[in-house]
């Protein structure tokens, strides 16, 4: 069992025990007083729902409420929980039931989803919020972003490395430039290079997005776009 999720290293690992106990393992192993993460998912939802407003609240300082809310919705979805379950490597952790395993329930969207809230509530019980920040706001930087713009984000990224590809003799690297702005607010400046050589420059709220901003300045710049 591990003591540690994306960087969090846990103080009482209990808690992460029980975030990532599924019911259908917990009713399998009831004469052990195995509890499922049921309760800790009810005070993940809260969490994340707080940490999502807060977030587009100051940052999206135009959208009225009611988009706000659209906004907000749209990120807690169980299709982006899903997403982010996966990019972490969450469902190897898992404590399923026999049955549940049988049918694939790691990799399956309402279990995974659901166990995201579980591990971020299990965070911030033993860290605070600003553990439960580190967890998950980037994510939600990310979704925002690509929600906000009214359209999903190009993988200027795949698109570049597949023209670079073509020549075998050239290697493509991303490098941090540079990065500003308080922990829940940054600002990251990455310089994407060709042979060891920079060619473009992106700035984004997340490493990530500002990694698609330099491959799309580069994809410009070579005509591609």
């Amino acid at each position: 069992m591990t003591e540690e999720i994306k960087g969090h290293h846990f103080k009482n690992p209990a808690l992460l025990a029980n975030a990532l106990c599924h019911s259908s393992y917990a009713n399998e192993h009831r004469a052990h007083h195995v509890k499922s993460n049921e309760r800790l998912e009810y005070l993940g939802d809260a969490v994340l729902g707080m940490i999502s407003a807060e977030y587009i609240f100051n940052t999206y300082t135009e959208l009225p409420e009611g988009e706000m809310t659209k906004l907000r919705a749209s990120i807690v979805c169980e299709q982006s929980l899903f997403e982010f379950a996966q990019e972490i490597g969450l469902g190897q952790y898992l404590l399923l039931g026999k049955g549940e395993i049988n049918g694939g329930g790691n990799k399956r969207p309402s279990v995974l989803s659901d166990a995201v809230e579980a591990v971020l509530a299990a965070i911030y019980l033993d860290g605070g919020i600003e553990a439960a920040k580190d967890f998950i706001l980037e994510f939600i930087i990310c979704k925002a972003d690509m929600i906000a713009k009214g359209h999903k984000l190009i993988d200027y990224k795949t698109s570049l490395q597949e023209i670079v590809q073509k020549n075998h003799q050239e290697t493509l690297s991303y490098h941090l430039k540079a990065e500003s702005g308080p922990d829940h607010n940054k600002t990251f400046v990455i310089e994407v290079h060709i042979n060891s050589n920079p060619i473009a420059v992106g700035e984004g709220r997340s490493k990530k997005l500002a990694e698609q901003a330099a491959a799309k300045a580069a994809l410009e710049l070579m005509g591609q776009l």
